[in-house]
């Protein structure tokens, strides 16, 4: 009778497991929906590999960054909740900021973890660590540290970070790779303490060989081993798992976002630079994981997700020297409220399941997939989780050609647009962004914001701000009713 028990436990457990699909989810860094040929084929960067993506599963066209920086991307992806609603009004956290996930907050890999996922984490983080000191102590969330970086304890465990997150495995490192400190983190610890230092270089863009801060950073230790090391272990983290039990990876790359240091097979391959080659690189690593997954008989079981935290820093000084448009044909660059700021290429692959080939206009925000996910493994989650999240499980099984009609977008600089169907509205002129003007003043006669119709006016051209005052106090309206709900989704009611 036990060992009937047992027969019968393990073929339940079996059965739930083949129901429920491995996940890999790449989060590429400022990668721009100009930059793939699949979206754009006068791209002039190579990215047979992600096309191949978009080739055998779904590429979603109006897809969109919850901010068009990276922190609050993150944040958004890890929690499916705008990062406008914590702390963090504006910009993003640094090296040493300490955790923007609340220690009560449902995570994407915590939520799955519930569900007897294996749950890793590979790449950069940047959502904020709880550093070990040997004292209490605080450094904020500023550029320079406001307390004292001496009494950080690197041969102790971090006392928040990715593992109190949800996640059973992490490598990586704190921020972007041009913010200090410079170095690997395994699971909770420090791998190899920063006893050296390094001294910074000068921008890419004035003739360095990439951009990155002076700061603490183990002996040998260079920006151009990060993106090489963290593949290695993504690699490593698939092979080593089995059809017995799913597993979550995040993937959170450290490229195209400077320094601009492709390794040395890579220089050449495109037509833009030292950005270019970096591209091409990212590309490579979207075929190593695929290769992998082919390797461990795991490709018609995993649901593949690539996609970029917001657009491509490329300003019109890039443009004119290279002659390629790393965003398309949108407006506006990474920072910015235009479209080039916060739209990204999506691209989701599940064999039998998402139909190989196909193209969605849907409205899509890279918040949505929190509850995605949720969707997918059928799992209700509690109304103080996800607020700001919708399922595209409908748009992607094909039974739905959209799930939302309106998103929110932020810029770096904390100012916020609305879009509802063809209409997006920004609170504030400029880009609000890096893109001159940033933030014009406005004429006591002229408009104090700007409103575009996407659908007659996609380049974001003509601003019908004073042509449409109803729509204007209509966005406006809907606008604050999310800010002051502190919600923003309409999930099924059915949900507790």
């Amino acid at each position: 009778m036990l060992a009937l028990c047992l027969i019968s436990s393990s073929s339940v457990l079996a059965a739930n497991s083949a129901r429920r699909p491995n996940l890999v989810l790449i989060l590429a860094d400022d990668l721009g929906w100009g930059d793939l040929r699949c979206y754009h084929p006068d791209s002039k960067i190579p990215t047979p590999n992600l096309d191949r993506l978009a080739a055998e599963g779904m590429r979603f066209t109006d897809a969109h960054s919850p901010s068009s920086v990276c922190t609050p991307t993150r944040y958004a992806l890890m929690t499916g909740r705008y990062t406008w609603r914590t702390r963090l009004k504006s910009g993003v956290l640094w090296g040493y900021s300490p955790p923007l996930i609340e220690p009560d907050r449902l995570t994407l890999p915590a939520l799955l973890k519930q569900q007897g996922y294996v749950t890793a984490c590979v790449g950069k983080w940047h959502l904020g660590l709880g550093w070990p000191t040997r004292e209490a102590a605080s450094f904020g969330d500023q550029s320079q540290p406001i307390g004292d970086l001496s009494l950080i304890d690197y041969s102790r465990p971090f006392t928040a970070g990715p593992l109190t997150a949800g996640f059973d495995y992490f490598f990586g490192i704190p921020a972007s790779l041009d913010m200090d400190p410079y170095l690997f983190i395994e699971n909770d610890r420090t791998a190899v303490p920063p006893t050296d230092r390094t001294a910074g270089s000068k921008h890419q863009r004035q003739g360095g060989n990439g951009f990155w801060r002076a700061g603490p950073a183990p002996p040998g230790f260079t920006p151009q081993i990060v993106l090489p090391t963290l593949t290695e272990k993504a690699e490593t983290f698939l092979r080593r798992q089995s059809a017995r039990r799913p597993f979550f990876l995040y993937f959170p790359l450290t490229a195209p976002h400077d320094p601009w240091v492709p390794t040395a097979g890579f220089r050449g391959r495109s037509e833009a630079g030292d950005y270019g080659d970096f591209v091409a690189q990212v590309d490579d690593v979207v075929r190593r994981i695929l290769r992998v997954l082919d390797e461990q008989k795991l490709t018609k079981t995993t649901l593949v997700i690539v996609t970029s935290d917001n657009g491509a820093h490329w300003p019109p000084g890039d443009l004119e020297k290279w002659g390629h448009r790393a965003n398309g044909p949108w407006r506006g660059q990474k920072a910015d409220l235009w479209e080039g700021g916060h739209r990204v290429p999506l691209l989701v692959r599940w064999p039998g399941k998402v139909k190989a080939g196909t193209a969605s206009g849907a409205l899509v925000g890279l918040n949505d997939i929190f509850a995605t996910v949720a969707d997918l493994v059928k799992v209700r989650f509690p109304a103080d989780a996800g607020e700001d999240s919708e399922s595209l499980l409908p748009v992607l099984l094909g039974r739905k050609k959209t799930v939302r009609d309106t998103l929110v977008h932020h810029s770096s600089r904390g100012a916020f647009a609305i879009r509802q169907g063809d209409w997006k509205l920004c609170l504030g002129l400029g880009s609000q962004g890096f893109s001159e003007p940033a933030q014009p003043k406005p004429e006591p006669w002229g408009p104090q914001g700007q409103l575009y119709n996407l659908r007659a006016d996609p380049q974001e051209q003509r601003d019908v701000w004073h042509d449409h005052p109803e729509i204007v106090a209509r966005l406006t309206a809907l606008l604050e009713e999310y800010r002051a709900a502190g919600r923003s989704a309409h999930r099924s009611k059915s949900r507790p």
